[in-house]
């Protein structure tokens, strides 16, 4: 695949302007049944000195997948603000990797949500991360 290229069934993700436009661009795949897999191209703005994507671009990449599945989890949308996140890097990124992840909403309570999953590159996870936050209704 060329490293422009957007796997089949991701559309852009459009994001609010500002700190995400950064980060991305991000890209939005519906799952059935779970929330939508987020997915990253790594670009040359991803890149730090050692060729492989920064750590802080999988760390927002990580909190961003999670805080969207909370967000997109009801109707009206949630507004969720985090409170802790972990990640745990695993293998690097290099540039033009395609990277998914993949979330799960481990408890959604009244003002707290709780969320897991994992980043994956061609299947195989390069992180594990967890998140947990407050949700504004």
């Amino acid at each position: 695949m060329d490293e422009s290229e957007t796997p089949e069934g991701f559309e852009p993700a459009h994001f609010s302007p500002g700190f995400l436009d950064h980060g991305g661009p991000y890209f939005l795949k519906p799952r059935a049944g779970a929330p939508k897999i987020v997915g990253l191209r790594i670009m040359p703005h991803h890149i730090n000195y050692r060729d492989a994507a920064h750590g802080g671009v999988i760390s927002t990449y990580a909190d961003v997948a999670l805080s969207h599945a909370v967000y997109d989890a009801e109707r009206p949308r949630l507004t969720p603000s985090t409170i802790t996140l972990g990640v745990n890097y695993l293998h690097g990124a290099k540039l033009g990797d395609w990277l998914e992840a993949l979330v799960r909403i481990d408890r959604l309570g009244g003002r707290t949500a709780y969320t897991s999953g994992e980043i994956l590159r061609d299947g195989e996870p390069i992180a594990t991360m967890t998140g947990v936050f407050a949700i504004k209704r």
